[in-house]
C-alpha cells in the first residue's frame, strides 16, 4: 500500500470513528426513542441484511440508472451551451438570463409538473436529475472559458493557431478544471434530485422509495442503512471517477493540485 493511500485510509478511519461515536452519543442520549435513533448495534446487522439479500444492488441500479441518464443528458446540453457563453457575447446574453431564473427554482418543486408530464417512474426521475445538474454543468464551464488566461490565447494565435486548433488546445484545456469542478456539483445534486424523485415519482425501485417506504413502517435503521450507502457510492465516485479524471487531465498537465493516493 502506498504512503498517500494509507493516509487516506487513515484520515478516513479517524473521521468515520468520530462520526460514529457522536452518532451512538446521540442514540443513547435519549432524546429520541430506539427506533426513532437506532445504534450502530441496530443499523449495522440491518445493513448487513440488505445486502446479503442482494436486494440493495436492485435498488442501486435503478438510482445509477436514472442519475447517470441524466446526468449525461446535462453534460451533452451544459458543456456546449457553456462553452457558447464564454466565446460568444451574442449566447451569454441570450442564455444567461434564463439560466439566472430557473437555477435557483429546487427540482424538486417541479416533482408534480415532471408527474404529469412523464408519469411515475423512469422518466420523471431522469427529467429531475437532468434539470437539477445542467446548470452547475452550464455555470462553471461558462466561468471555465471566461478565466482562461489571455495570454495564452494570444501566445497561441502568435504562433499561428486560429479557429478549431485555438480552441481545442487552449480554450477547453484552460477551462477544464471549472468544467470538472461542474461535473462534481452536478453530481451531487443529482443525488438530491433522484432521490426526492424516487421517494414521490418512482414505482417500488430505487434508494429513494426504500427511504419513504421504511419511513412508512418506523425503519429508521433502514433509511439510515440506506443512507450509508449512499455515502459510500459517493465516496466511491469521488475517489474512481472525480479524482482520476482530475489526474489524468490537469492533475498531468500541471494546473491543479490532485489528491495524492
Amino acid at each position: 500500500m502506498s504512503r498517500g493511500l494509507a493516509r487516506f485510509f487513515a484520515g478516513a478511519v479517524a473521521s468515520f470513528g468520530l462520526a460514529a461515536v457522536v452518532w451512538e452519543a446521540f442514540a443513547w442520549s435519549g432524546l429520541f426513542s430506539p427506533a426513532l435513533s437506532p445504534s450502530l448495534r441496530v443499523i449495522v446487522p440491518t445493513l448487513v441484511g440488505m445486502v446479503s439479500s442482494g436486494m440493495i444492488f436492485l435498488h442501486i441500479g435503478y438510482t445509477l440508472y436514472r442519475i447517470l441518464w441524466g446526468l449525461a443528458l446535462a453534460l451533452l446540453l451544459g458543456i456546449p451551451v457553456g462553452l457558447l457563453m464564454g466565446r460568444f457575447k451574442a449566447a451569454e446574453r441570450f442564455v444567461l438570463p434564463l439560466v439566472s431564473v430557473l437555477s435557483p427554482i429546487p427540482s424538486l418543486a417541479w416533482v408534480p409538473v415532471f408527474i404529469l408530464w412523464f408519469g411515475l417512474g423512469d422518466a420523471a426521475s431522469i427529467a429531475l436529475v437532468f434539470y437539477a445538474a445542467t446548470f452547475p454543468v452550464v455555470l462553471n464551464t461558462w466561468t471555465g472559458v471566461r478565466s482562461v488566461n489571455r495570454l495564452w490565447i494570444r501566445a497561441a494565435q502568435a504562433m499561428g493557431a486560429g479557429g478549431a486548433d485555438l480552441f481545442r488546445k487552449v480554450v477547453l484545456p484552460g477551462s477544464l478544471p471549472f468544467v470538472i469542478a461542474g461535473f462534481r456539483q452536478a453530481f451531487a445534486r443529482s443525488w438530491i434530485a433522484v432521490v426526492g424523485g424516487e421517494m414521490i415519482a418512482a414505482t417500488n425501485w430505487g434508494l429513494g422509495w426504500v427511504i419513504f417506504d421504511s419511513k412508512e413502517f418506523l425503519r429508521a435503521d433502514m433509511m439510515l442503512g440506506t443512507l450509508i450507502v449512499i455515502g459510500v457510492l459517493g465516496v466511491g465516485f469521488e475517489r474512481l471517477v472525480f479524482q482520476q479524471l482530475e489526474r489524468r487531465t490537469v492533475g498531468r498537465w500541471g494546473m491543479v493540485r490532485t489528491a495524492k493516493a
